[in-house]
């Protein structure tokens, strides 16, 4: 009878002393960021576990109190009835293998779910604890302050984002995935890497004619906006936008550029982060910036440019289409 009290004695501190040794490498293992940002989504467990995570001292050293009070017990226990050198042993043995290396492996693996469970244990070990763990948690919250979060940078989000095409289990598929980490990458990329350099571009002097025979050309290339610089490239007029010459019947009257309605445009470096330009086209009204790069334009960016840069794929219009047929 004796012994089976015995054992049911320490299978109960053993038990404690698992729990309190799990729960001590499983609630720090959390990210209290993480922990937020799964609360705010609606995950149950999040939110009852974040105010213990979010007051780290104070559940530490709580847990610490609890498992050294439990190891202390379960040693006092066994001597009273085995020679102490022997209880010490099994104690320590009971206690390594049961109450410390295996849970702790274990409760880590499933950190989130078992910290929620026991929560209401831990609540309850802070109370009980409240006297010695709150003098020992204002004295840690001053010699070591507030944890503080920790933000990833771009480079490692991009990991992060790229671990998703390597399970099943992502909510991400390929196309989203590969638009993020194209996005994250936009800040390291300048202009000039995306641009068409002005010996590709189509564009008018400020001094030429527009007639029947330029409109056809015009037409036959498929451009909708076009350039209007300088011969010697250093100034620009503005944009000619194809759709507002609709209207006028160029094969009787030929017209100088400088009588056609011309859009003012914005003149960006070549240097220019991708990361701006959305803000950039935004502010310029308009989908065509000439590039410069030492006061002379040496090419020109179109938003359908950076649209593909972030999808990682040529967007082809109706243009391209009637260009490959021909």
């Amino acid at each position: 009878m004796d012994f089976a009290i015995i054992v049911l004695q320490m299978m109960a501190l053993v038990g404690f002393s698992a729990i309190f040794s799990g729960l001590n490498i499983a609630l720090m293992s959390l990210s209290p960021a993480e922990l937020k940002r799964k609360a705010e989504l609606g995950d149950v467990r999040a939110q009852r576990v974040l105010p213990l995570r979010s007051n780290s001292h104070l559940s530490l050293a709580s847990i610490l109190f609890a498992n050294v009070a439990v190891i202390s017990a379960s040693s006092l226990v066994l001597e009273k009835h085995i020679d102490g050198l022997l209880a010490g042993l099994i104690s320590t043995l009971l206690i390594v293998v049961f109450g410390e290396v295996l849970p702790q492996a274990w409760f880590v693996r499933f950190a989130l779910k078992f910290c929620s469970f026991f929560a209401p244990i831990l609540k309850l070990t802070i109370v009980v604890t409240y006297p010695v763990s709150k003098p020992l948690q204002l004295l840690l919250d001053k010699l070591l302050g507030h944890e503080t979060a920790s933000l990833h940078s771009r480079h490692e989000l991009g990991i992060l984002i790229g671990e998703h095409l390597d399970t099943r289990a992502s909510e991400l598929d390929e196309d989203e995935i590969e638009i993020m980490r194209s996005t994250l990458l936009l800040s390291e990329k300048r202009v000039r890497d995306i641009m068409k350099p002005i010996s590709e571009v189509y564009w008018l002097e400020e001094n030429d004619v527009v007639g029947a025979e330029r409109i056809d050309q015009i037409k036959e290339m498929g451009w909708s906006r076009i350039p209007i610089f300088n011969k010697s490239l250093t100034k620009c007029r503005g944009v000619l936008l194809m759709k507002d010459l609709v209207d006028i019947d160029f094969d009787e009257n030929p017209v100088k550029i400088t009588d056609l309605p011309l859009h003012e445009a914005t003149i960006i470096g070549n240097m220019t982060a991708l990361d701006t330009m959305f803000r950039k086209f935004i502010v310029a009204k308009s989908h065509l910036i000439p590039v410069e790069k030492d006061d002379k334009f040496v090419g020109i960016i179109t938003i359908e440019d950076l649209v593909e840069e972030i999808l990682g794929h040529e967007i082809a219009d109706e243009t391209d289409h009637m260009k490959s047929r021909r």
